[in-house]
């Protein structure tokens, strides 16, 4: 049986890392999905959840579907989709890049910005 108290411990282990490796992060990103599953969404995870960003997001693009082709798999995929649909894979992607890749997702703000 899985107990939330030893998920937390082993969250905060892995978040307590000076320089955490990838399996490290992939150990955490266990963890914080297994916790949110079984035990659904607590105080804490609500609280990093609303503190996961500097600056929050703008509304949704009201547009009824993307379109964007630039050739890639990617554009593909996305192309003709709701926008609603797309966000929340992407900011969950981009979570998960600055968890692995800091510099990258530093990188990929500035442009946004």
């Amino acid at each position: 049986m899985i107990y939330e108290k030893d998920l937390d411990e082993s969250i905060a282990r892995y978040q307590g890392e000076v320089n955490p490796s990838i399996e490290t992060c992939r150990k955490l990103a266990a963890c914080l999905i297994v916790k949110r599953e079984l035990f659904g969404n607590s105080e804490q995870l609500d609280e990093r959840a609303e503190n996961a960003y500097s600056y929050a997001t703008g509304p949704v693009d009201t547009a009824e579907t993307i379109h964007f082709d630039s050739g890639t798999d990617f554009s593909q995929v996305i192309d003709g989709r709701d926008p609603a649909e797309v966000w929340p894979i992407i900011d969950e992607m981009m979570e998960a890049v600055n968890t692995l890749m800091p510099r990258l997702y530093d990188s990929v703000m500035r442009k946004l910005r």
